[in-house]
């Protein structure tokens, strides 16, 4: 690529290989994020990233692809819409106690397989693209997909993907938020496109809703009272007092993207691997916490949901059944799981059962003590 038409004759095919992909948007940015690193650095000094290591581990490199890769000057950013077309109305789900509410972007194949295949099949086309130019093969460098060191959502608002919400997701005013994000580290002079800009306004429907009031300032959100950390990040006892409002809430949490007015202009996935799995989007909670883990490693198999591992698994659902009005199954179901190995698990039955006026039974409590 020598010239500044030969960067745009790239960066159109670049869109077309990703629409063939199954990708609804590419986009294209530098690798500037100060004024993001400064609120990052921000989050980290309060400690909003809970026991996510990881998060502090990296630091900064977050938001400085040139450290993660060096040579980098370009991002490119790309998003596909994940919402399942055949489940179970959200809504309908969390006023019915008696199932489990699974974060939409969970009920299908995990995102991370998906996404990291398609953009490292992105990567090849370019690679082959470029072989006979002076950069020759190798120019795009690496692919990322949420679980590596990079500010995604920064980089996509910056690419034109869509501005960062006051819950903190990136909203597109043409497709709503309910999409995942994927990144492309390179040293080809592509052309940048122009950043987002915000649109949610006045709109606070997002802060309002949140049923632990997690997102603390417009754009800004506490992680440690998010149920999304809670339910899949945290790997000890959930605090008490977010318990009651978790309610059935079992795996992540999507009261945000809810009632977002944007996402009346979401679209359904087209993806068939985001078609929802083993009736998640339905679950029957007394159904979920009889999984042994054997069960659950075979359900869970290329889902996101199994890494959370058993015990967290049991954990949350034990929470949400304290949460289900009281009756005979439900105390019958807790009682099972009375003489679990996992203290946290015990621990959870026994505030569970202590919701329906249930004592936890002192002959399993006293065999628990050391």
């Amino acid at each position: 690529m020598s010239d500044e038409s030969s960067a745009h004759s790239l960066a159109a095919a670049i869109r077309r290989w990703g629409a063939d992909l199954g990708f609804q948007q590419i986009g294209f940015t530098g690798v500037d994020a100060v004024d993001d690193e400064r609120r990052l650095a921000r989050w980290l000094e309060l400690q909003r990233h809970g026991s996510m290591e990881y998060m502090s581990r990296h630091g900064l490199r977050r938001a400085r692809p040139k450290e993660l890769v060096p040579g980098t000057i370009r991002v490119i950013s790309a998003r596909m819409d994940y919402l399942p077309p055949a489940a179970r109305d959200a809504d309908e789900v969390l006023a019915d106690p008696s199932l489990g509410y699974v974060s939409r972007y969970a009920l299908g194949r995990d995102y991370h397989k998906v996404l990291r295949r398609r953009l490292a099949n992105l990567a090849e086309r370019i690679n082959a693209h470029c072989a006979g130019s002076e950069q020759g093969a190798g120019s795009v460098h690496r692919v990322f997909v949420d679980s590596g060191p990079v500010l995604e959502k920064a980089f996509a608002r910056n690419a034109g993907l869509g501005w960062i919400g006051k819950h903190t997701n990136v909203i597109n005013r043409n497709a709503g938020s309910w999409f995942f994000l994927g990144e492309i580290l390179t040293d080809l002079p592509l052309p940048v496109d122009e950043p987002a800009t915000a649109h949610c306004g006045t709109c606070s429907a997002c802060i309002d809703v949140c049923p632990t009031q997690a997102i603390v300032a417009p754009y800004e959100l506490d992680a440690r009272r998010c149920i999304s950390y809670l339910t899949i990040e945290l790997r000890d006892s959930i605090p008490v007092e977010f318990r009651r409002a978790m309610g059935n809430r079992i795996y992540g949490c999507d009261d945000c993207q809810l009632v977002c007015p944007w996402n009346k202009f979401s679209r359904l996935s087209v993806e068939r691997d985001f078609a929802v799995r083993h009736g998640l989007d339905t679950p029957s909670l007394i159904d979920l916490f009889a999984w042994t883990e054997q069960q659950f490693s075979d359900r869970t198999e290329g889902s996101a949901i199994r890494r959370i591992g058993h015990v967290a698994w049991l954990r949350n659902i034990a929470v949400a059944l304290g949460n289900a009005p009281a009756s005979e199954n439900v105390i019958a179901a807790l009682l099972s799981r009375c003489d679990h190995s996992s203290p946290i698990v015990r621990e959870h039955v026994e505030w569970a059962l202590a919701q329906h006026g249930r004592a936890f039974p002192s002959r399993v409590k006293n065999a628990a003590l050391p």
